[in-house]
């Protein structure tokens, strides 16, 4: 295609500084130092690449509907976007947004408009190093406004764990890219809902462990069939023989002979598909802060037994123990008035006399 490059924009002619394919209804405005969206892209652009500019902020009606109505695919990679605002993405044929490499510090959830979008990919590598942006597109991703997504890339985002219930509300996604994180856990993350989750990257993240809970919704996923859980930190202890035994039974996981163990040192470099129970140390319990949850359960059950049992046998035996206390007073009266009796005694000088001659 021949490319078209005009000082000044004409009508549905190119704007300044891009460079336009009218046969390939394409627009690359790329290194060109723009601080702001042309205001004149030509309505015939389905594939717009708007990248490596110092472009900060995405207005509403950044891309106007009316004028772009065959707008498909958006590249705004690589610039310097910190803020879009709500409806800034709001485009009737919008299929494809990458906004990677960009430092987003404000993200609207009602970026791509109030209704529902015909998104189908959304590329976030790089752009989620703040933490309420993350926030911002969990509630956009949970509201249901891109139910049509099959595409979500979340990768180099240094991601530690994920809002609950995030993926809950994309029922057709396919490919799922969580890699170079450092995800910690997935205990709070849900994949039900996610009938058609075809590929899931989990590389390149600090897991320890996958819990029998994560394994369940892996095994309950029946288009799941590509998962990558390479460059992990795999601690092998009794936690982990649910993963061992889940990797030896399944296959979901590509490259699962390359997983090895990270801790405990002797160890370190086990293929997990190697381990047997008994390289493992399963002497304390494998969820202790479930078993520490029912032991205090449990004590408490006893606790309340033997007091009810102690408040049992003194209501049987309260006549004895009401003879018992009016004993122990009476003993203690006699003790006290033999004490106040000698009080007397020593403090009347005649009384002491008599008792020291006399032999009464």
């Amino acid at each position: 295609p021949v490319l078209l490059s005009c000082g000044s924009a004409q009508p549905g002619g190119c704007p300044a500084l891009c460079e336009c394919s009218e046969p390939a209804k394409t627009v690359k405005c790329v290194n060109r130092n723009l601080t702001v969206v042309p205001p004149d892209l030509p309505p015939y652009v389905r594939s717009l690449f708007i990248t490596g500019n110092p472009l900060t902020h995405l207005p509403a009606g950044a891309f106007p509907a009316q004028r772009l109505p065959d707008l498909t695919s958006l590249n705004l990679s690589g610039n310097h976007l910190r803020a879009v605002e709500a409806g800034a993405l709001a485009l009737p044929a919008l299929r494809q947004v990458d906004l990677s490499g960009n430092a987003l510090v404000s993200f609207s959830p009602q970026a791509f408009g109030e209704g529902g979008s015909p998104l189908e990919e959304l590329a976030l590598r790089g752009s989620l190093r703040d933490h309420g942006v993350l926030l911002s597109l969990a509630a956009l991703l949970q509201s249901g406004a891109l139910r049509n997504l099959s595409r979500l890339e979340l990768a180099d985002n240094g991601l530690l764990l994920l809002p609950a219930g995030m993926f809950t509300a994309l029922p057709t996604l396919r490919q799922l890219d969580l890699s170079n994180n450092s995800l910690v856990g997935l205990r709070n993350v849900s994949f039900q809902g996610l009938g058609q989750l075809q590929s899931l990257n989990l590389s390149d993240n600090s897991l320890g462990v996958l819990w029998n809970s994560t394994l369940a919704q892996f095994r309950s996923l029946p288009a799941l069939r590509h998962i990558v859980l390479g460059h992990n930190t795999w601690v092998c202890d009794c936690a982990i023989e649910d993963l061992v035994a889940w990797l030896k039974e399944s296959d979901q996981v590509e490259g699962k002979e390359a997983l090895t163990c990270a801790s405990p040192d002797k160890m370190l470099g086990k293929a997990l598909l190697k381990i047997n129970s008994s390289d493992l140390n399963c002497s304390v319990p494998i969820d202790l802060p479930s078993q520490l949850q029912t032991s205090y359960v449990f004590l408490g059950i006893v606790l309340a037994l033997i007091g009810a049992i102690f408040l049992l046998v003194l209501y049987l035996n309260r006549k004895g123990i009401k003879k018992w206390m009016h004993n122990i007073r009476d003993a203690c009266r006699d003790h006290m008035e033999g004490y106040h009796y000698r009080y007397e005694i020593n403090a009347d000088p005649r009384l002491t006399n008599l008792s020291s001659n006399s032999d009464v």
